[in-house]
């Protein structure tokens, strides 16, 4: 027991470390490609740091198969953009507070309101579209409409992304890879660190999946319950500890969007893995997850149209849903 606490402690220690070097890396590829802080957060950083989470639906229903695989797949692909749209947001509004108080920046946020509409709008209606297929999953043909409107949807949601005109911050550091080891701040180069922070925070992600399974079947917890509550905690780590650096450097919009933007991808791409390869059944706590997910999406959504502006405090709601979903677990 002791030891796996070690080792689940050293793994968080080695994602955080690959998230450092992954925010620095991307924006600086970014800026090489000319990219716009839209497409850098919502589509690079988003999908980059959701492959952990992506991959494991994927691996469940390919290779293993059979009802538990299912429950597996089906929890992971539901639990990720719920993990995102409650905690996800809830860590991000408190390092908003907390980075505030301690006269790191102001407790406003700057973040592209344009960006964050547009993220959660595009999740709402990809997602109710993935719920509404739940509902009649014994036809074939609703399936397979589901899975083409959500995969048309992400498609328009990256053609509008890049057409985003906001430039990224000048002042994103110099690239790691150039100060330790001396090299010239190239296009190789800063690809290198890239593919080597994913590889990181892919190989720290799985470290800690493994280590937080062995906890939790010592505790007796169900397949479903583990992978809608325990696997994407562990797998949107990445998400969550690249927007906390990224908030401490006052670039919200790059934060916000790496998570947002990890909400469409995930609402789109292993959603239609599990549309088509899973019973895909929602029903119950996985029910109450997909409900709970679109609330706090919707409830920030009128937020920033009512206010038009992003607040800490509103992004911390997601704790309460979260808590929600907690209690009714355990009961």
């Amino acid at each position: 027991m002791t030891q796996d606490i070690v080792m689940l402690l050293f793994s968080l220690a080695f994602i955080l470390l690959s998230c450092i070097l992954f925010t620095n890396s991307v924006e600086w590829f970014g800026k090489k490609l000319n990219l716009s802080q839209g497409v850098v957060g919502s589509i690079l950083a988003a999908v980059g740091t959701a492959l952990p989470e992506t991959i494991i639906p994927i691996i469940a229903i390919l290779f293993y198969g059979g009802r538990e695989a299912s429950q597996i797949a089906t929890g992971a692909i539901l639990g990720a953009p719920f993990m995102l749209s409650t905690l996800g947001f809830l860590i991000t509004g408190a390092a908003v507070i907390i980075y505030s108080l301690f006269g790191k920046r102001k407790l406003k946020m700057n973040a592209n309101k344009k960006v964050f509409q547009r993220d959660l709008t595009y999740f709402i209606i990809i997602y109710t579209i993935a719920i509404f297929a739940s509902v009649f999953n014994q036809f074939n043909e609703i399936r397979i409409s589901a899975v083409i409107l959500v995969l048309l949807a992400y498609a328009f949601y990256v053609k509008r992304t890049f057409s985003d005109d906001q430039q990224l911050d000048e002042n994103i550091g110099t690239l790691y890879f150039s100060k330790f080891l001396g090299v010239k701040t190239n296009l190789l180069w800063t690809t290198s660190q890239l593919i080597l922070s994913l590889l990181g925070i892919i190989f720290g992600a799985h470290l800690f999946v493994g280590y937080v399974k062995d906890l939790s079947h010592m505790m007796g917890i169900s397949p479903l319950i583990l992978s809608i509550v325990i696997t994407p905690i562990a797998t949107e780590l990445p998400e969550k500890l690249n927007s906390i650096v990224w908030v401490g450097q006052k670039k919200d919009t790059l934060a916000l969007g790496n998570i947002t933007g990890a909400m469409v991808f995930q609402s789109s791409i292993p959603v239609t893995v599990g549309i088509l390869f899973t019973p895909w059944n929602i029903t119950g706590i996985a029910f109450l997850s997909a409900m709970l997910a679109l609330t706090s999406a919707i409830l920030n959504l009128m937020w920033i149209n009512m206010r038009k502006s992003v607040n800490p405090f509103m992004l911390m709601v997601g704790g309460v849903l979260y808590g929600i979903f907690l209690i009714t677990v355990l009961s």
